[in-house]
Order: structure tokens, then sequence, then C-alpha cells
């Protein structure tokens, strides 16, 4: 299940950046930028447990790189 949560992630991540490239200069950005809050909300919602421990995962890995 967290491989599945940490997939889904990872692909929308790449999804939202390959946008961002593309939307840096379109006057859309605030509108897609909400979108994508409101979604990941909504996903963070659906699984609470998984994400503080995606999130904890992520901090983690930051502190160790910059250590």
């Amino acid at each position: 299940m967290n491989e599945d949560i940490i997939n889904d992630l990872s692909e929308e991540l790449e999804d939202v950046i390959e946008e961002g490239r593309s939307l840096i200069e379109n006057a859309e950005l605030q509108e897609k930028y909400e979108e994508f809050k409101t979604e990941a909300e909504l996903l963070i919602r659906k699984h609470p447990i998984k994400s503080v421990l995606a999130g904890a995962a992520v901090g983690y890995l930051i502190a160790r790189i910059f250590r």
C-alpha cells in the first residue's frame, strides 16, 4: 500500500514538474497551483497516516543529505 501511494505521488510530482515548466510564463499558473493544492489536500485527507509517514521519510532523507 505504501509503495502505491509513493508511486502515485511520484507520478503526480513528475506531472507537476512537467506542467510547471510550461506554465511558468502562463497566466493560469495561480489557477493550476490551487488545483494541485486541492488535489494534494484531498490525497492527504484520504490517506493521513501514509501521508505523515511519507513526509517523515522525506524529512529524514533531506536531513541525511544535509547532515
